[in-house]
């Protein structure tokens, strides 16, 4: 498949740059595989499309403020954003400038309470980082770190907590899971009442989130890996959900992969694990795990759209897209969402 089947027109003007004032009251767009039909709602309505027995899979991962400046010894400034911790304090990191940040350079962050030392070059041309500093790791990054917010966004963030998801807990990932950006606690609330199982999955979001598709030829592309896991009993409620005959509904790209990661190929069952995953779903995928999928609106000719292409099939998504951009619709990170059942 080529790389142009997955592009649609988007104005400038409908990326969202800010997030809405209340999370619920995003607007949610309805899609149904079945017979192909489009209802437009508001977020909170998700309610009224998910039944008792059913199972919601989120992803509980917390943001940290990855993005660094600071300088070399030279005084030229450099940026770094964290990706994955290695072992330690060696981490994997995008940084810039490429070019003057070789194996060996020494790097200083926040006057000083922090340090780096590039030790190498990764495929992709990422950096293996060692930091050095006196203290806790994540207290100094609460200090001198940003949150790192995708470059289409040029708005500061004014409440960090609004590029969390409500429920985030395990400090690791360097961009948000967004379908979670729309839950209030009430909310959550009112689904456990209404008889739906809430499970989680650990997926720490990474450089796939940043990494453009470049190939004409998609299956040509590499995804970069992420690390996930999957508790004991969260895993139990999925697999009693699909059991008793209900459904298993993904919030989000990224626990829909990592749910898809860990499946049996046979049942759709899970086990509790931890691991790596750098799977890429696009058209003629086969999902074994999930039933619907709670997703935003993702970047013309990603990874993403090729996943619910996979899902809704292409035409179906891209359509719902134009739909999407006529009906003025707010697009990714802190955009409006998109349910497909």
């Amino acid at each position: 498949m080529k790389l142009e089947e997955f592009d649609y027109y988007l104005p400038e003007e409908l990326i969202a740059q800010v997030p809405i004032e209340k999370r619920d009251e995003s607007r949610l767009m309805v899609l149904h595989r079945n017979n192909k039909t489009i209802e437009h709602k508001t977020f909170k309505d998700i309610i009224d499309y998910l039944n008792p027995g059913d199972c919601l899979v989120r992803n509980n991962t917390k943001v940290i403020p990855a993005r660094l400046y600071g300088k070399k010894d030279t005084g030229a400034n450099v940026e770094f954003v964290l990706l994955n911790r290695i072992n330690g304090d060696i981490w994997e990191a995008m940084v810039r400038p490429g070019n003057k940040l070789k194996p060996g350079v020494n790097v200083e962050f926040g006057d000083g309470i922090l340090k780096a030392t590039i030790l190498d070059i990764l495929p992709g041309g990422t950096r293996r980082v060692q930091f050095q500093y006196e203290g806790i790791f994540n207290e100094i990054l609460d200090k001198i770190g940003l949150m790192p917010l995708p470059p289409y966004i040029h708005e500061s963030l004014k409440d960090n907590n609004r590029y969390q998801t409500v429920y985030a807990k395990y400090d690791g990932s360097a961009a948000a899971p967004t379908a979670g950006l729309h839950f209030t606690p009430e909310l959550l609330k009112k689904i456990e009442e209404k008889g739906v199982k809430i499970a989680n999955v650990t997926l720490h979001v990474g450089i796939g989130t940043f990494r453009p598709v470049k190939e004409e030829n998609i299956e040509e592309h590499q995804m970069h890996t992420e690390h996930y896991y999957i508790k004991e009993e969260d895993a139990k409620k999925i697999n009693e959900t699909k059991q008793n005959g209900g459904r298993v509904i993904a919030v989000g790209t990224t626990s829909c992969r990592t749910l898809e990661t860990i499946a049996d190929e046979k049942t759709g069952m899970v086990k509790p694990c931890e691991g790596d995953t750098g799977i890429y779903i696009y058209p003629g995928y086969e999902f074994k795990c999930i039933d619907g999928l709670i997703t935003n609106f993702h970047l013309p000719k990603s990874t993403l759209v090729m996943l619910v292409s996979a899902f809704a099939g292409r035409e179906f998504i891209l359509n719902s897209y134009n739909e999407a951009v006529k009906e003025k619709y707010r697009f990714f990170s802190f955009g409006d969402a998109m349910y497909i059942e």
